[in-house]
């Protein structure tokens, strides 16, 4: 949650920490506290209904330096998704012309300004709209390209859409919402505070996509490795292959250089986060695909209540879930990058035995 907010979405919208799959949902907390910068980084404590934090720093709880790392700066040749299609194509029935914000301190009555049938964008009533035109067409292709590679994100009574919110001089920060979550009327949201919004903005946003991403998957609500990878590190990797993929060729070498030149103290001082664990997963295993595949095998095999994720993952699972998806052992590359410890060999090992479905 960049720079922002963040809820704790737990299988019903009390944002109640402690929940299996949690992931911030705006349904709880306030602006402010605990949360992720406006760079598109978080905290490393994962967020639940009381916390979120007005940081404008990458990561809190990281440290960017300015060591020469290999690859830094470049992006692979690679195909750009076709978006295809106009920002104009208006099919489903439309969004409601206003919204009344009901959730954490946020209270504005929102206007639409533009919609389609990938996204509806509202804005509050002190945003500069002179410098908004890129907003819509870029939700439109995020969506677009976020649909054809992780699935769809509705059920048989929503839209679909992602509703993209933006506030200008307040909530510092920004939260995601799911359309699992009555706390912000069953919609896919990222809500995003202070502004102003020129073209350079996108990161908040496509930071807060990524939380939609990771929190309703497959039609399973949570994300059981926000706890493992903390409130910005499988965005990085959302981010960084969004930029790649729609040819925002500037945007990707520049989070690759952040990102890759970032160190986090999770889960021990030091890690390389991107540089040691997400961008080689990307660049060996099929880009978003990849994760695409680890997201279908939770949704698939980890233990669920209903609809919803009922706990978290381990270190063993999450690196075995994620060794299938890339149909490589990856057990010696997360000890490269997190430590002997994450995971452990019995860790691992227990992983194996509980879920001997995931294979690679």
């Amino acid at each position: 949650m960049g720079g922002r907010e963040a809820g704790g979405a737990a299988g019903d919208d009390s944002g109640a920490a402690g929940s299996g799959g949690r992931i911030p949902d705006g349904s709880g907390g306030s602006d402010g506290r605990s949360g992720s910068s406006a760079e598109g980084g978080e905290t490393g404590a994962p967020p639940d209904a009381s916390a979120r934090d007005a940081s404008t720093t990458p990561d809190a709880g990281t440290t960017p330096d300015a060591s020469t790392t290999p690859d830094a700066g470049t992006t692979l040749d690679v195909g750009v998704f076709d978006a295809g299609g106009s920002v104009d194509v208006r099919t489903l029935p439309p969004p409601p012309a206003t919204w009344q914000e009901h959730w954490f301190e946020h209270n504005q009555l929102l206007q639409l300004v533009d919609y389609n049938d990938e996204a509806a964008i509202y804005f509050d009533a002190d945003v500069d709209r002179t410098v908004t035109a890129w907003i819509l067409p870029f939700f439109t292709n995020m969506w677009r390209y976020t649909r054809a590679t992780y699935g769809e994100f509705k059920n048989g009574t929503t839209d679909g859409r992602l509703y993209g919110i933006f506030h200008q001089g307040k909530y510092s920060g920004g939260h995601p919402s799911t359309y699992f979550d009555s706390s912000h009327d069953l919609r896919n949201v990222s809500d995003c505070g202070p502004g102003p919004w020129p073209s350079s903005g996108v990161d908040l946003p496509s930071h807060e996509t990524a939380h939609v991403v990771e929190g309703a998957n497959n039609g399973t609500h949570g994300s059981p490795a926000f706890g493992i990878w903390m409130d910005s590190k499988w965005s990085e990797f959302y981010q960084y292959d969004l930029y790649v993929a729609l040819g925002m060729t500037s945007d990707a070498d520049r989070v690759f250089t952040r990102f890759t030149n970032t160190t986090d103290s999770y889960p021990q001082a030091g890690t390389r986060w991107f540089r040691d664990w997400f961008y080689p997963l990307w660049r060996d295993h099929g880009h978003a695909q990849v994760m695409a595949r680890y997201f279908q095998l939770l949704s698939q095999y980890f233990p669920k209540n209903g609809s919803n994720y009922s706990r978290d993952l381990n270190w063993g699972e999450f690196v075995h879930f994620m060794s299938g998806a890339a149909q490589t052992n990856l057990k010696a590359q997360a000890n490269t990058a997190f430590g002997p410890n994450s995971p452990t060999d019995a860790e691992f090992n227990a992983a194996r035995t509980a879920f001997p479905q995931i294979t690679y």
